[in-house]
């Protein structure tokens, strides 16, 4: 049986208990699972990529995952896959509006990368992503029961 890596690439910005979902599935399913923070120039980050990073490190840590890595990466998503291996990208779903969204990028991704496949998982959270944080947030509301403890730890820190 041959070695399988899949990818779950995002902003997570912050990421969440959702995320959190969708990286021990893979990791049940996957011999290496890679989350891999894309970051854009283009956009303002909430938080620093690197030191989300470094806290879901701790919070796959803390889950005894230990087939994941966190990797960030400026690039996209089917040429980071191509040039590391990488033969599935996992996507989480939450509702039919996520589906059609990324139903339009896995045709994308398979243009330009056509041995990448993609593999979509059901979050259990379907009401939680990182926008709805970050608006609770703004609005001062404690998101810990949202977000691993490490995010949590981050949030706290970044809190002026």
């Amino acid at each position: 049986m041959s070695h399988r890596t899949a990818l779950y690439a995002g902003s997570f910005d912050p990421f969440t208990n959702g995320h959190r979902d969708i990286v021990r599935k893979a990791a049940a399913l996957f011999d290496e699972v890679v989350v891999l923070i894309g970051v854009n120039v283009t956009k303002r980050r909430a938080f620093d990529a690197e030191a989300m990073a470094e806290a879901i490190r701790a919070s796959v840590e803390a889950d005894g995952l230990a087939n994941v890595r966190v990797v960030t990466h400026d690039g996209l998503v089917a040429d980071y896959c191509a040039s590391h291996g990488v033969g599935w990208y996992v996507r989480g779903l939450r509702n039919t509006a996520d589906y059609d969204y990324e139903e339009k990028a896995a045709q994308v991704n398979r243009l330009l990368n056509p041995s990448l496949e993609t593999l979509y998982l059901r979050g259990d959270e379907p009401a939680l992503s990182s926008s709805v944080v970050r608006e609770l947030l703004a609005f001062g509301r404690d998101v810990s029961a949202f977000v691993p403890e490490a995010v949590a730890r981050l949030i706290r820190e970044n809190d002026p």
